[in-house]
Order: C-alpha cells, then sequence, then structure tokens
C-alpha cells in the first residue's frame, strides 16, 4: 500500500532543510549561485573552455534568489572576421595581380587596398597544402605526405590528421567563432567518404559549422558530386549551373544569415574552390574574352609576364628568366595544329581563372554590403602549389585518359576543339602553360623545393589593422605561417589541448609582424619540402633541392642517394636561375644534411616514390573498405559509392545480378551504374528491355541489348563479364540473363585498367553528376520499378606476367620497408 504525502509536508521539509544548510553558512550566503564575484577570465588554452563550477542553490523560491551569470564563449573584443580564399593549381605567374596574363580584377583591388606577399611558399601538391594551412603544422605531421588517395601504412604519409593536430576552424568555433567552409574538402582520408565513416576528419567534424562543396581532389565543374554538411545532395535544376556560381551563392548567404542573426560574432569563411584544377570548365562568354591572346605561345608568355612582374614590384628588377624544363618544347618548333590547340587550352583556362575571380569578389562585395569588410582578415591565395603539367605534353580533352594510361594525341583533341571547357569536355591544359603560368621559375606542380612547384602570391587585406596601401611583402613564409597569423590577430593562445588530447604544437610562425613593417627582419629561416621523392630545403637565403621525377615522369629518374641537388643563392637569385651548387659544395652539404635533420624531425622519412604501387590500397597498406572481398550487396538509394569504397570490377571477370520487381510496360532507368560521361558503366532498363552499357573514357560506348519488353512483377537480371586478360585493360564478353535465360550478349573491346572517375561515384537506382549512356537524361534517369537489392561479385584480377612480377617485387619492397 502506497502512502501519498502531502505537498505541504513536502515543502515544509524542504524548507527546514534549507533553513538548517542557511544556518551554517556564512550571512548572505545561499542567494546568488555562482563561483566568485565575477567570472573568472576565460582559460582558452584547453578547448573546450570549461565552465566555471557553481555553488549549489539554497533558495527555495526563484523569486527570491538570483541567477549565477551565463556562461557564454565569446571570441575576444574586436576579433575579426576571416576569409581565406585559396585558388587551386594556380601558379605565381597566372594571376595579373602578380604579372600574369590571367585578369583577376578582384584580387587586384585587394592587393591595391591591402599588401601582396612575393615570398609565400606551399608545398607543391593539393592535399598536403590544405592540411598545412588548416592546422599550422607541417604537411607530414597531418599525415599527409602526399594526396590521400596514394596514402600509405607510413607515419606521415597515413593520409588520416591525428587528433594531436587540431584544426584551426576547430580552434576557432570553440573560441566563439562561427565557421564555414565552401569549396573543395581533400583532407578526409578517401575511404572515410562514404556513409560508414568514421566522419571524424568529415569538414563538419573538424570544425565547421557549415561545409558546401565537394570532397576529392576535383569535382566536374559543370556536374558535381556535391555535400551539404555530410549528406550528398542533387544539382539543382538549372540548364546553365556551375559550381563556381553555386559556391559564392552558398557563400554569400550563409555570411548574410550569420550576421544577420548574430551581428557581433565573428566569422571564419574558407572559401576554396576546384578553380582552376582540372577539369578546366568555364562559361563560353568567359573564354571569349582571351580569343587570340595566347597565339604568341608559352616563350613569349613567359618574357612578357616576367616584364610585367618587374614593371608591378613583384620580382625584383634584374630578375633572369629560369630556364624551362627540357622535355618543354619551343613553342617556334611546333606544328600549326599543335598551335592552334595549345592557344585554345590556354584560353579556356584564363577564362576558367578570371571566372573564378569575379565570383571571389561576389563573395567580398557581400562582406562590404554588410559592413564587415573594414575587420574582415582576408587571405586571398593564388594557388595552392605551382601550376599543374599533369596534361601532358599535349594536353587533355579527357583527363581520365591519363589514369588509364591512354595517350590523346593532337589530332584527336581537336576533333573536340569547340568543346573544351564545356560540360562534354574533361579538359587539361600541355604542360608548356603550366611552365608559363609559374612564371619566372623552371618547374610546376609536385616538384617541391623548386618554387615553380611551392611560390605562390597572396594578398591580404584588412583594412582596420593594415595601414598600408599597395605594398609589397617579400618577407619568407609558408603556408603553415597563416594559422598563427590568424590566432594572433584574433588574440587567441595557441591551445594545449583541444577536446581532451594535448596537442603538437603549432610549427608556423605568425606574419601579423610584417603588416606594419615592410623592412621587418624574417622571423622563418628554415623550411623543408618532400612530395613524391621531390624535395628541398630553404634555410637563411638559400635554397637547394632535387628533382626526382617530373610530373610527366612515371618513376624517379635515379635512386635516391644517387639524385643530383641543385643550390641557388635565392637571396641574391630570385628565380633561381643560376644553379651554383659546383662553386659552393660546403654550402649544399650542410643544407642536404639539414634537410635530412629536418625530414627525421618532421616524419617526413622514408621517402616514397612508388608510383602505380601506391595505387594499391593492399600493396602500401592503406585501408581498403573492400580488401579480401569478393562480393558486395547493395540497396536501393545508395549513391556516391566513390572507387575508394566501391568494390573493383576492372582487369576481371565479375557479374552484377539485381532482383527487381517490374511495373506494367518493364519499367525504365537504371539498375546501377558507375561514373559517367567520361567513363563508365550502366546496367538500366529502356522502354522495358534490359541493357548493359560499358562506356570507355567517353571514346566509345559499346551497348549490349535485350529485344523483349520484361513482364511485370518480380524479375532477376543479371549481367556477367568474362574478362579477356591476361593483362589489364583487356576488353572481354557481356552477357544478360533475366530469370536465369541469357536473352543477349556482346563484346566489349576494351576496358579501363586504372580509374573511372575522380568524382562521380557508383549508384543505385540511378546515374547521378553526368550519364554514362546517351540512352537516359541526366538527372532523370532513376528506375521505375522497386530494387530489393544488387550483388556484384568479382572474380580475380588477370595480371600478364610482367605485371604480375612487378607487383610481386613491390610487396617483397614493401615488406623489406617494414
Amino acid at each position: 500500500m502506497h502512502i501519498r504525502t502531502p505537498l505541504s509536508v513536502i515543502a515544509l521539509a524542504a524548507v527546514a532543510w534549507l533553513s538548517h544548510l542557511a544556518a551554517s553558512e556564512p550571512e548572505g550566503a545561499g542567494q546568488v549561485a555562482q563561483a566568485a564575484p565575477a567570472p573568472a577570465p576565460m582559460d582558452r588554452t584547453h578547448l573546450p573552455i570549461a565552465e566555471p563550477k557553481l555553488v549549489p542553490i539554497t533558495t527555495l523560491d526563484a523569486r527570491n534568489a538570483t541567477a549565477p551569470p551565463r556562461f557564454q564563449v565569446t571570441a575576444p573584443a574586436g576579433a575579426p572576421n576571416v576569409l581565406i580564399v585559396l585558388i587551386d593549381d594556380m601558379g605565381f605567374g597566372h594571376s595579373s595581380a602578380f604579372g600574369g596574363p590571367v585578369q583577376m580584377p578582384t584580387i587586384e583591388k585587394l592587393g591595391k587596398g591591402g599588401l601582396k606577399y612575393n615570398k609565400f611558399h606551399t608545398t607543391a601538391l593539393c592535399s598536403p597544402t590544405r592540411a598545412a594551412l588548416l592546422t599550422g603544422r607541417n604537411h607530414h605531421v597531418c599525415n599527409m605526405g602526399s594526396v590521400t588517395e596514394t596514402a600509405t601504412a607510413f607515419p606521415g604519409q597515413t593520409g588520416k590528421r591525428p587528433d594531436a593536430v587540431a584544426p584551426l576552424a576547430e580552434m576557432l568555433r570553440l573560441n566563439g567563432y562561427s565557421t564555414a567552409a565552401f569549396g573543395k574538402s581533400h583532407e578526409t582520408a578517401a575511404w572515410e567518404v562514404s556513409p560508414s565513416g568514421p566522419t571524424d576528419r568529415w569538414p563538419t567534424r573538424a570544425g565547421f559549422d557549415k561545409f558546401y562543396g565537394f570532397i576529392g581532389g576535383e569535382s566536374n565543374q559543370w556536374a558535381p558530386a556535391l555535400f551539404e554538411d555530410m549528406t550528398r545532395i542533387e544539382l539543382p535544376p538549372d540548364p546553365n549551373y556551375h559550381l563556381m556560381t553555386d559556391l559564392a551563392d552558398q557563400a554569400i548567404r550563409w555570411t548574410s544569415a550569420q550576421k544577420s542573426l548574430t551581428p557581433h560574432k565573428p566569422f571564419f569563411t574558407y572559401f576554396a574552390p576546384g578553380a582552376t584544377h582540372a577539369p578546366h570548365h568555364a562559361p563560353k562568354e568567359w573564354i571569349a574574352k582571351y580569343k587570340g591572346k595566347f597565339d604568341q605561345g608559352w616563350d613569349k608568355l613567359r618574357e612578357e609576364t616576367l616584364a610585367r612582374q618587374i614593371q608591378l614590384g613583384v620580382v625584383p628588377a634584374g630578375t633572369k628568366l629560369a630556364a624551362k624544363p627540357e622535355a618543354i618544347r619551343d613553342w617556334e618548333t611546333l606544328s600549326a595544329d599543335q598551335k592552334k590547340l595549345f592557344a585554345r587550352q590556354m584560353e579556356v583556362f584564363a577564362g576558367y581563372g578570371e571566372y573564378a575571380d569575379f565570383e571571389v569578389g561576389r563573395v567580398i562585395q557581400a562582406i562590404e554590403d554588410l559592413g564587415q569588410l573594414d575587420n574582415t582578415l582576408i587571405f586571398y591565395i593564388a594557388g595552392d602549389n605551382g601550376s599543374s603539367a599533369e596534361g601532358g605534353m599535349n594536353g587533355l580533352f579527357n583527363e581520365m585518359t591519363y589514369f588509364n594510361g591512354v595517350p590523346e594525341t593532337v589530332p584527336e583533341i581537336l576533333k573536340h576543339y569547340d568543346d573544351l571547357g564545356g560540360p562534354n569536355s574533361y579538359p587539361h591544359f600541355a604542360a608548356g602553360w603550366a611552365v608559363a603560368g609559374d612564371t619566372p621559375f623552371t618547374w610546376t606542380k609536385q616538384v617541391a623545393g623548386s618554387y615553380g612547384g611551392t611560390r605562390n602570391g597572396m594578398v591580404i587585406h584588412w583594412p582596420a589593422r593594415i595601414k598600408a596601401r599597395g605594398e609589397v611583402r617579400s618577407q619568407w613564409h609558408h603556408v603553415i605561417d597563416i594559422a598563427p597569423t590568424i590566432l594572433e590577430a584574433a588574440g587567441l593562445p595557441e591551445p594545449k589541448s583541444v577536446n581532451g588530447t594535448m596537442q603538437t604544437p603549432i610549427e608556423g610562425r605568425s606574419m601579423l609582424y610584417t603588416f606594419a613593417d615592410g623592412k621587418a627582419q624574417d622571423q622563418r629561416k628554415t623550411q623543408y619540402f618532400e612530395i613524391f621523392g621531390n624535395r628541398g630545403i630553404y634555410h637563411d637565403g638559400w635554397l637547394a633541392h632535387t628533382v626526382h621525377r617530373a610530373p610527366w615522369e612515371n618513376k624517379g629518374r635515379h635512386p635516391f642517394l644517387e639524385d643530383k641537388w641543385e643550390l641557388y643563392h635565392v637571396d641574391e637569385d630570385f628565380s633561381s636561375s643560376t644553379d651554383v651548387a659546383v662553386a659552393n659544395p660546403e654550402k649544399l652539404n650542410q643544407l642536404e644534411t639539414l634537410f635530412l635533420q629536418e625530414a627525421v624531425k618532421y616524419q617526413v622519412l622514408p621517402l616514397d616514390d612508388r608510383f602505380l604501387e601506391r595505387t594499391n590500397a593492399e600493396l602500401v597498406g592503406r585501408p581498403d573498405l573492400m580488401a579480401g572481398r569478393t562480393s558486395l550487396t547493395v540497396f536501393e538509394g545508395i549513391v556516391g559509392m566513390t572507387e575508394n569504397v566501391f568494390i573493383n570490377i576492372k582487369n576481371r571477370s565479375h557479374s552484377i545480378t539485381a532482383e527487381v520487381t517490374l511495373p506494367p510496360g518493364g519499367g525504365n532507368g537504371v539498375i546501377l551504374s558507375q561514373a559517367g560521361r567520361f567513363g563508365g558503366w550502366s546496367l538500366y532498363l529502356k522502354d522495358g528491355r534490359p541493357m548493359y552499357a560499358y562506356n570507355f573514357l567517353g571514346l566509345k560506348t559499346t551497348r549490349i541489348a535485350g529485344t523483349e519488353v520484361l513482364p511485370a512483377g518480380r524479375t532477376t537480371i543479371r549481367f556477367e563479364f568474362n574478362y579477356d586478360g591476361p593483362g589489364l585493360g583487356k576488353g572481354g564478353t557481356g552477357t544478360i540473363l533475366v530469370n536465369g535465360k541469357q536473352v543477349a550478349e556482346g563484346k566489349i573491346d576494351r576496358t579501363q585498367l586504372g580509374c573511372f572517375s575522380a568524382d562521380e561515384g557508383a549508384d543505385v537506382g540511378q546515374d547521378g553528376e553526368t550519364p554514362v549512356s546517351d540512352d537516359y537524361k541526366q538527372g532523370d534517369n532513376s528506375f521505375t520499378g522497386k530494387i530489393q537489392k544488387v550483388v556484384v561479385e568479382v572474380g580475380p584480377v588477370k595480371l600478364a606476367a610482367a605485371e604480375a612480377d612487378g607487383l610481386r617485387k613491390a610487396e617483397v619492397a614493401r615488406k623489406a620497408a617494414e
């Protein structure tokens, strides 16, 4: 039996107990629950900032009590908004702000109202630069020694940022900033980009409140694979859609909302579009602005650019033009067709660059319209590395040919002359333009140590604190110096711990000292460089480096110990035009030794120049969701499975078995597809008939088609591919079966050996982004029936004897290294 105690009795008991407590407390106690008469200063060295401990309230009635001060983390008074703009794959000599031919009025305007930095450096590759930029630590310390898709098991190369290397965005967010990222995110481990996660290193788990963009190295600008926060989203139904405009629109909306709702809360925006990385995609009207402007060729353009650089004062008077690589032909030796094609490629790139700058300008104008420009610290970085020579000597109509070992000839690319830059192309320019874009230096992206690969133009604009206008700053700095600059500008200390993990100290040095004093002594004296075995070291006005492998070469030129090092006195030789190694052997030896010391300190070793092997997760110890699996079962609605998380059907026999329920008339639409217009495959129904299409690099699409409409009801549709190997990239025979009965068969002459797409994935029940086949429409190809499941089964990879021997040797080398 339960006896109910009257509420009045409970109240009297509570009052008696509280009276007892009050009697034992000093006079005046118990009315206000607060740790001290005034809130203690926030300890910002341990994040998140700890809430103060409160004394229990002993007053019964809220009417008679005083609430403690509300705990709220706010940024320091006067902390600026921060905007980082990072253009992709743009060289020092591309932007008009630094003497280049690409007209970029936005960065020019900021430079005239702020400062231009002509000795700012990156890592020579995208993921490493971005990881270093967003953390303030060297890229190997971030475990980002290369791009995530070529990560290995070695420390410094795992592709997974350690918890002890917290991102700048997280530091700012936990100190009262609103944070957002728009554009490219290439810092998430490739095998973690799936619904299974883990999502710790996705943008919105790495300090950003908001993310809108793509995850990976590049994206089709006309039809990108988009994420909003951690959700895959469909493209808006706009026939004129382009990602660059969409990113600007999204950034403007977010900034406007943030300032509308919390006008006194500073924002940190990271605006990193895919432009101007390949594919070079731009609206026709922007490309048309450069018609005929590159007919003089890359050699003459280098001379013109250097003259403008000297005139602008971003390069010292008397600077010599460094020699271009021997592999780059003189323009005058090219044929008329080569000149015609190559000039067009540069017109497309220049239009792309100017268009990107225009959209950046819209974002900055929105900040100004909100009255926020004066106290917004802007870093506009024209390139995350040198210009890309990955297009090879002829450039490319479809960049996926490069990843599949299929050369493109000038006559073949010329057939698509009018399509270059448009949605039916996936283009890249010839390496000669990359060298010209890195004027006045020799090398390009990937060549770490050479300033052609690592020096990028940067502008800093902050009217509230930078009083100089249009001046050049020549202090030597590196991308790891951005994060500590922002912390100092915001009045924030470097945190000792973040989210319970003690932090690796920030390795960058603040650049704030340069804002007021253009003649201040450099505070950075030493910096190492290393990418794919290309390596170098800067120290106190000298630069030593070695070119182990050019971007257009498939393997290292020599064993590491036989690499030839070059030496430049860059305090006196801005462009690294004169190698003084022979005259200064002791200095060269000193710098080589210093490189090794820095390499050990920052976990750069062992050096790794493997090329083909690093694309194979098993050989290099990289996690693979499909490791050891010979089958994968997928279900309706799973979309965007990248090649790093989908089972590999290349170079082997395989089958696709779909259990579906068909509507009357047989149904239409895609059952399972992988990639799209520039290479891929699709199993689908058209007018009720089963179809399979194999699109070989956009060059040839083979269709295998059933002839009869399938009846309504539960049906099993199976596609079998009998591979012709041994050897990579061979053809085979495809067969379609319905409920166990063969209904179609056909020969596929050739298959892709290495990669279907850098951005488009595998989709169940649709073909997202671009279509594999023109039998169905882009954005309107969903399966009209019901998919119960699809099972993909694969046989062993059929290697030729030489290929198998090469992989065996690579495995032996890996085990020996371990």
